[in-house]
Order: structure tokens, then sequence, then C-alpha cells
């Protein structure tokens, strides 16, 4: 039994790290990707794509469905607060607001989680111990982006979508720990992702942006990468992790996506890094300790 919940403790933690990378590098992929492709047609086509596989895969190993159309409805309204409110915010801000920027307002996501679940009707409460470590989090993610992108101009209506698809990301995680259903956990992906896309989808049909799709290699490598590392890997994975923690405590992977962003551009483009941005590492990754060491008091 002890090796058994060790052994699950194990795979959230395997899970949390792999969407700490994977979703570290989307950054770049999505400031790359709406260089090339319309925004909104660029992230409804990735899940488009996304959740058609993994729909596919799971008729293919007869994987169980949603049983009746509210199912349907709740897990698709998940897709919708996680994928157009939040990726889709995310992508639209891109096109104005550089990714260090995006990177520090979707860390945010772990404290809009906190404030909902105190107000939810489960009384999930954080303790102090994991309200410090969120800001110090936070903390580390503001010292870290602002000491490298204070002289950039800051966009106004970028920050605003930003701030959307933080509360709207925190929303749909706490939303889908409030009810179950008959399916699998490869299901629910599926409807999430085509419900999602094909919205985006649609909002990017009524801005006119299908007129506008010029494919490019770039743009196609970017979508690939979005689709199977960003979509069909890390999304799923951190599903996986809602289901095993707090949304407060899963929410904390958007603390190491900054320093994931800055490695990946050193590595990649070159780029410096500092004293500022190594202590800045160091900071976020004791505010996520923190956290993950805390519990949440139910009263």
């Amino acid at each position: 039994m002890e090796n058994s919940i060790k052994k699950r403790e194990t795979s959230t933690i395997l899970a949390y790290i792999a969407v700490c990378i994977f979703w570290g590098s989307t950054y770049l992929a999505i400031r790359i990707g709406v260089g090339e492709l319309p925004p909104t047609i660029f992230a409804g086509i990735r899940f488009i794509i996304a959740g058609g596989l993994m729909f596919g895969y799971a008729k293919l190993k007869g994987l169980p469905m949603p049983k009746n159309l509210s199912e349907i409805s709740k897990i698709s309204m998940v897709g919708i607060f996680l994928l157009v409110g939040g990726n889709g915010a995310v992508v639209w801000s891109e096109t104005r607001v550089s990714s260090g920027i995006a990177s520090l307002m979707v860390a945010t996501v772990p404290l809009f989680m906190a404030v909902i679940e105190s107000l939810s009707p489960s009384k999930a409460k954080i303790n102090k111990k994991g309200w410090l470590g969120l800001l110090i989090g936070f903390a580390g993610v503001a010292f870290l982006v602002l000491s490298d992108w204070n002289n950039a101009s800051v966009d106004i209506i970028g920050i605003l979508l930003l701030i959307v698809a933080a509360l709207s990301w925190a929303s749909g995680s706490v939303y889908s720990k409030s009810f179950t259903t008959s399916a699998s956990t490869v299901s629910n992906i599926a409807i999430q992702m085509l419900a999602g896309g094909f919205c985006l989808s649609i909002i990017g049909a009524l801005f006119g942006e299908f007129q506008r799709v010029h494919v490019t290699p770039k743009g196609l490598g970017a979508l690939m990468y979005l689709v199977f590392f960003g979509s069909i890997v890390g999304y799923s994975c951190y599903i996986y992790i809602l289901q095993k923690w707090p949304a407060a405590k899963a929410g904390t992977y958007a603390y190491i996506n900054p320093p994931v962003a800055v490695l990946l551009g050193a590595i990649i483009l070159g780029e410096v890094i500092s004293i500022k941005i190594v202590l800045a590492s160091i900071t976020i990754l004791c505010g996520v300790i923190l956290v993950q060491r805390s519990k949440i008091n139910i009263t």
C-alpha cells in the first residue's frame, strides 16, 4: 500500500516536471508561431489537431466516454476556460508583449487559484506557509522579468489580456475539480481540446483570419511542437496533476516557466544569463518548494 502511494506521488512529480519544462518552452514557440500565422487560427488548429489525435486514441483503445450531454457540457466548459480564455488570451497577448512579460503575468495563476479555492463552498484555505511560498515565488518571477525587460514599453491591452488569461485558467482549473465524469482522463482531455479548438477557430473566422493564413516552415514547426509537447504531453500531465493535487499547488508550474524560457533563450538565441537571473531563479524555486510542502487547511 505504501509503495503504491509513493509510486503515484512519483508519477505526479514527474508529470509536474514535464509541465514545467514543456510549458516553459511554449512561450518561445507561441512567439514564433504568431509571427508566422494569425494568432487565433494558430491556437485553434493546434488544439483541434491535438484533440482529434487524443480522441482517436481513446476510441481505438475503447476508453470510457462521457455518458450524457451534461458531462460533455461540463468537460467542454473546462476546455473553454483553459484554452480559449486562458491559452487564447496568452496567444493574443504575445502579438503585443514579450514572452517574458507574458510569463510573469501567467505566474499569477496560483494566486488566483488560491483565492478562488478559499472562496469556494469547500472552504479550502491555503495555510501561511503556502501563501508565503506563493508570494516568494511571485517576487522571484517579478524580479526575473522586470530586471531584464524593464526598459520595454508596456502594452496595456496586452497586460489586460494576460490578466484575463490568468483568471480564466485559474477558474477553469478549480472548476474542473468540482465534478466527476464517467469518461477516462484521455477522453476528457480530447473533448476539452476539441471544444477549445473549435471555439478559437470560430472566433478566428469571425476575425477574418483564415484569409490571412500563409503556412511557412517556421510556423508549421512551431505548430507541431505545440501540438505534441505543449498540448498532448504538457496538457495531459497538467490534467493528471489536477486530479492528484489542490489547484493552487498544481498551478505553481507557472513559477518555473520563466527560468525555462530564459534558459532556452540563452541556448537558442545566445542571450546572456545574468546574476540577477540566477538569483531570481533561486528565489522562484524556494517559493515553489514552500508551496509544494504546504498543506491545505479545510475549515
